[in-house]
């Protein structure tokens, strides 16, 4: 067995996560993965006054990391985390606006947040995942992995149309994607995410360029970004009260990581248990690394998750190639500026698309699993976490804030830990 796939060819409709379509169109998948994270990666550190470059770089190369330490066995990339977001604000007492200027603090919890991770994932590879089913069986992983894409929701729905006119553009968006995503077929169809991302684009320069209807597409930035630059790398300070805001994180982060490699292997038909203890240390080791950069911590990315689900690619060569295409873009503040062109109102309506797609990869780990919810306890778990997640439930103890996502997560496990029936 080799340290790492060799990545057989394939043009079948479905491809393996150690195989490969030929490399143009792998390539391509690759690109649709960087787009599929990139609005999420950029917008963490953007709420937390981090430089959004060194997030993009610090996530190529966490996906690296990650892909070395599970030996290309799992296809997955690693992007910026919410969970970090409200803990990070309340240790570095952020303003909202502009660069962090207590950045240091925030990055030394990060640091010793990913250590707790690759301790927990080292306590899983002796130990097995044994311990972890027990406390979180599909009813909940599914329950914290639909959370993820419901919890977020928000953010598009409510943040990224200010106008009448930007809502309808986020609905012209997601119609796009759907007509793309049902009506075409081959690569056009695998590349649903970024055609869409395209098409609407251009429909939104046609309507505000030319018919004046909203803001009009400004490109302005990109003509004068230069193509090369280093991002503001920060070095971490390390503090206890900062540490003991962040670092409980990392139990969140168990959780993410779990529900997303229960839903690739449902997705696949691999078994990724074996795995499931490397993932961990990876993804503790590259929160690590981005930590001591000036980088978000990181986590399994569910929207990469959601586009698997929707082209049926596991392969884990992709995830290669956009990790090294993250790594370029960090360095590009061209390619930022890029970015930064893309309407909001379009990177809002493909949110809506992919996190959409992350509640129903929860979903499907209940379906895969015959959860039984005619079982109360099944029941009320699921039913209690939704809502929990959905309506950003929030709980504060001094000035530890424990918001939706973590809610949600603790509050499934600690309520299937109660409710579930003894034999």
């Amino acid at each position: 067995m080799s340290l790492f796939p060799q990545w057989r060819e394939t043009t079948h409709d479905v491809v393996a996560p150690d195989e490969r379509l030929p490399w143009p169109q792998t390539i391509a998948m690759g690109i649709q993965h960087v787009v599929a994270m990139f609005g999420a990666t950029v917008l963490a550190p953007l709420l937390m006054g981090f430089d959004p470059n060194v997030a993009i770089l610090m996530s190529g190369i966490g996906t690296l990391i990650f892909f070395f330490i599970v030996g290309g066995r799992v296809p997955s990339y690693l992007g910026s985390s919410f969970a970090f977001i409200g803990v990070v604000i309340a240790a570095s007492g952020y303003a909202g606006s502009g660069a962090n200027a207590n950045l240091g603090v925030a990055l030394g919890g990060i640091v010793v947040c990913g250590l707790v991770y690759a301790i927990i994932g080292f306590i899983v590879m002796g130990a097995g995942t044994g311990w972890i089913e027990r406390f979180m069986p599909p009813v909940v992983t599914g329950a914290v992995v639909a959370v993820i894409g419901l919890n977020l929701a928000h953010i598009p729905v409510k943040n990224m149309a200010p106008t009448p006119f930007d809502a309808w553009m986020q609905a012209l968006t997601f119609v796009s994607v759907g007509l793309v995503a049902v009506f075409t077929r081959g690569m056009v169809q695998r590349l649903l995410i970024l055609v869409g991302l395209i098409v609407a684009s251009i429909i939104y320069a046609i309507l505000t360029n030319g018919f004046g209807l909203g803001k009009p597409l400004d490109l302005s930035g990109i003509a004068n970004a230069p193509w090369f630059g280093m991002p503001g790398f920060a070095a971490p300070v390390f503090e206890l009260n900062a540490i003991l805001l962040i670092a409980p994180v990392a139990v969140i982060l168990v959780a993410e990581n779990l529900g997303h490699i229960k839903a690739v292997s449902a997705m696949t038909g691999r078994d990724m248990n074996p795995y499931m203890g490397r993932a961990f240390v990876g993804d503790g080791i590259a929160t690590m690394v981005s930590g001591a950069s000036g980088g978000t911590g990181v986590t399994t990315y569910a929207e990469n998750i959601g586009v698997m689900a929707a082209t049926k690619i596991y392969s884990t060569a992709i995830f290669v190639v956009a990790a090294l295409i993250a790594i370029l873009l960090g360095f590009s503040p061209k390619f930022g500026a890029l970015i930064q062109a893309v309407p909001l109102a379009v990177m809002g309506g493909v949110s809506i698309v992919v996190f959409g797609l992350i509640a129903v990869a929860g979903a499907k780990i209940w379906v895969d699993n015959k959860v039984d919810f005619s079982d109360n306890t099944n029941l009320i778990v699921a039913a209690i976490t939704l809502v929990l997640g959905t309506g950003d439930f929030t709980l504060k103890i001094g000035d530890f804030a424990l918001g939706g996502i973590g809610t949600a997560t603790f509050g499934a496990i600690l309520l299937y830990a109660l409710l579930k029936k003894r034999g």
